[in-house]
């Protein structure tokens, strides 16, 4: 007897132990780097009212030779997939295992919290302004509830905790934490709610808790483009489009089907801002707005075709479920249609406001901006790194958005400072641009090799045309004809000279390429002039079937790339 109240006494005073939450296995989604395995990490939906589970997707790869601990990466949104980078990751750090680790309710999660409805209210309103975005989210909220989602659990402290259990289930003592936009406050959050098992925070493109996502968004777009030098043809573009917008043929993401989106200035505006985060849409961006602002509509085709995709790369649920809770102050008017979109899907589901947080750390932190980030400038990012203990920011030149995917500089100092977060130092130059800017006059303005691009049809007078010349220096070659063969020389010489023109250019920023060609081009037409002409002559001393095809060949280029092409 004494025995088991002595038993029972040390079982009541021994510490109690949490058990980790449970994992699932599972095939990996995507494609994935040998030695990765992927799982769910099952959690509660609310951890306030325990009851109902969700699950977390994750991908594991493990290092060979692992000479660190773990770095876990979440992509930024809300509503981004993370797990289709793990290929990435794992190259840039060899000697480390990376978990890329989903939101709950993404699009490798289950739930995953799709919106098309919101979605298609959105591309509703490009092809008709009176498209209503609320009746689209309240639909969508509907279906989620009836599915029995809860969408109150789907907010950044639920992720943040979703972090911290993760490492836990994994078994890794510590491990450093790598967010990009908005997962750049989950990662703070996650840091500041497990300090022992945090070594080190990397938060690329920083969204500072204390910012206004909402509130800034229209500052921070003019900012960018007073920044790049180009404000004042951007207001003159806009003001041109909101006065007669722009007919576009673009395609349905959600259908497949071509339709025509009517854009005015701030839709263009709103594309843009998206644009902006990459760096060589920054660098075309002075040659493109100049463009635009002079009438040039053709060119609204390549943007019109982004805004598809752009609206169906984020899980639309999840997003507005952590945005209408999180994020939930809206100014009275924007000009960017996703704002007032969002506004007009918060007031539609009416979900409470969270409670924000100030969560903060001691483990040494590194703060990564781009020089024209359109959503988290460095405007916003420095002073709030200067606020963390322990945190460097570090600003790149002729960046946008998540630095770590478009600067090898940024990753390279990524990987020095994970490397020794405390006495790391700078291993390049982050004042150095990577693309030159593509400045007014600096191209041909056409955008015919988008066209082409899209529809490779479009682009079938020269295929005939280079297949024309090879016949004729071939067969002038054979026969003797120096006049044909001479022709079909010249011809090929064009076709030379034009390709290593456009390559030279696309291995510098192929983006530029919407925008048009080098302006070099237009003095080598006249080389396939030359070669048109000899053919002509070529024809009249022998009017032969050959040569009467490649005369005809030749004239039909000629009208193709002088009238369509340039």
């Amino acid at each position: 007897m004494i025995t088991r109240v002595a038993l029972a006494l040390a079982l009541v005073s021994a510490p109690l132990t949490v058990a980790p939450p449970p994992l699932e296995s599972r095939a990996c989604p995507v494609e994935v780097p040998e030695g990765t395995r992927c799982g769910f990490l099952v959690v509660p939906e609310r951890r306030d009212e325990p009851g109902k589970t969700v699950r977390v997707g994750y991908a594991v790869h493990r290092s060979k030779d692992p000479a660190g601990d773990p770095v876990v990466y979440m992509s930024g949104g809300p509503g981004s997939a993370s797990i289709q980078l793990t290929g990435y990751l794992a190259a840039l750090f060899p000697d480390r295992d990376v978990v890329a680790l989903e939101q709950r309710g993404s699009r490798f999660s289950k739930p995953t919290l799709g919106c098309p409805e919101t979605v298609a209210a959105m591309l509703d309103r490009l092809r008709a302004p009176a498209a209503d975005v609320a009746e689209g989210a309240r639909d969508c909220r509907e279906r989620h509830q009836q599915a029995g989602v809860d969408l109150r659990g789907y907010t950044t402290k639920e992720i943040a905790a979703d972090v911290v259990d993760l490492r836990k289930a994994l078994g890794y003592r510590t491990w450093n934490l790598f967010g990009v936009s908005y997962s750049t406050r989950v990662m703070v959050d996650a840091a500041a709610a497990d300090p022992g098992g945090t070594r080190a925070l990397v938060l690329d493109s920083f969204l500072p808790q204390e910012v206004s996502w909402y509130g800034d968004a229209d500052r921070n777009l003019s900012d960018t483009v007073t920044a790049l030098g180009i404000g004042d043809r951007f207001e003159a573009m806009v003001r041109r489009l909101n006065t007669d917008p722009a007919e576009v043929p673009t395609t349905d993401p959600l259908t497949g089907r071509t339709f025509t989106a009517r854009l005015t200035g701030d839709d263009v505006a709103t594309v843009l801002a998206e644009g902006l985060h990459d760096a060589s849409v920054i660098a075309a961006a002075p040659a493109l707005v100049d463009a635009l602002a002079e009438g040039h509509d053709e060119l609204l085709r390549p943007l019109a075709d982004q805004t598809g995709p752009g609206l169906t790369s984020h899980e639309f649920g999840l997003y507005h479920a952590v945005q209408c809770q999180d994020e939930a102050t809206f100014p009275e008017k924007s000009r960017l249609f996703t704002v007032n979109a969002d506004k007009a899907v918060c007031a539609a589901w009416q979900l409470p406001a969270s409670t924000p947080t100030k969560a903060t750390t001691k483990a040494p932190v590194l703060v990564l901006g781009g020089q024209y980030d359109p959503t988290t400038p460095p405007r916003t990012a420095r002073p709030a790194a200067e606020r963390l203990p322990g945190a460097r920011f570090v600003e790149f030149a002729g960046v946008g958005h998540a630095v770590f995917l478009s600067n090898r500089c940024g990753a390279r100092t990524i990987a020095a400072f994970l490397a020794d977060p405390e006495g790391w130092t700078q291993p390049c130059d982050p004042s150095r641009r990577g693309l030159p800017p593509v400045r007014p006059g600096d191209l041909h303005v056409t955008g015919a090799p988008y066209q082409a691009m899209t529809a490779p049809w479009l682009a079938a007078p020269l295929a005939l045309f280079v297949l024309a010349s090879l016949a004729q220096l071939a067969g002038g070659a054979v026969r003797g004809r120096a006049l044909t063969a001479f022709a079909g020389l010249t011809g090929l010489a064009f076709t030379g000279l034009a390709a290593d023109a456009v390559w030279g250019m696309m291995k510098v920023n192929e983006t530029a390429l919407a925008v048009g060609v080098p302006r070099v081009l237009e003095p080598y037409g006249w080389v396939a002039v030359g070669s048109a002409v000899l053919t002509a002559a070529a024809f009249a001393r022998a009017r032969t079937i050959p040569n009467i095809l490649a005369t005809v060949v030749a004239a039909g280029f000629l009208v193709w790339w002088w009238s369509w092409f340039l």
